[in-house]
């Protein structure tokens, strides 16, 4: 266990476990998006309630997700710490810089990730609780009785400083990854010639392709455009 708690203590390990946390992140955000996408469904969001309902009760995905949360917020905790400890120290953040390009995202990692922290907290409260704590209603789908979930998600993309701040917050989300995705590998030590401009080039399209789309989503609602 010392061993454990050496590795981690160090500059090293601190990396190391930025960068693996900051994988779970990516992780969550793709399965994420996948289901927030069926919110844009004509459908009176029967796919939405449908999926959220999967999610919310498959004991596999619940375990996962659990641990996916958790890790989420060790990452966020330890950037914020990390950011504090290395300004006080003036020293570089705690993640590899690849490129000159990343040298503003990797310098407010900190700050871009409390941003995200924080809107993290207010989604999970205004959705996740209310799904799992809350009293909301329900609907009846093919005989099973389902959260209604769009509702409440409805709602909340129709208010205007819900919807600017869930944009600005996907911007801030853009520029962490934008630097996060490929330092995670550089940390992890997945440092090649041959591979580091694929690598660049997946990062810098999901940093790029999936805040945009998790954006358009409340834009849409807000709106009243379905697909």
């Amino acid at each position: 266990m010392k061993w454990f708690l050496d590795l981690f203590s160090s500059s090293l390990g601190r990396k190391v476990l930025m960068a693996l946390t900051g994988l779970f992140l990516i992780l969550f955000l793709a399965v994420h998006l996948a289901g927030n996408l069926q919110l844009l469904k004509d459908d009176g969001g029967k796919a939405f309630n449908i999926y959220a309902d999967f999610m919310g009760h498959n004991p596999l995905i619940q375990f996962v997700s659990k641990g996916n949360f958790a890790f989420i917020l060790l990452h966020a905790i330890w950037g914020i710490m990390l950011t504090v400890k290395n300004r006080k120290a003036r020293g570089p953040v705690g993640y590899a810089i690849s490129n000159k390009s990343s040298v503003w995202a990797s310098r407010n990692m900190g700050v871009l990730g409390t941003l995200i922290l924080i809107f993290l907290v207010i989604h999970l409260k205004d959705f996740y609780g209310q799904a799992h704590f809350g009293s909301l209603s329900t609907q009846v789908y093919e005989g099973k009785e389902v959260t209604d979930l769009y509702t409440q998600v409805a709602y909340w993309f129709k208010v205007e400083w819900y919807v600017i701040l869930y944009v600005v917050c996907m911007g801030a989300l853009a520029f962490h990854l934008w630097h996060g995705f490929t330092s995670a590998f550089q940390s992890l030590g997945l440092n090649h010639l041959k591979y580091n401009p694929v690598i660049s080039f997946v990062g810098k399209t999901f940093a790029v392709v999936v805040p945009i789309a998790f954006a358009i989503i409340p834009i849409f609602m807000y709106l009243g455009i379905t697909i």
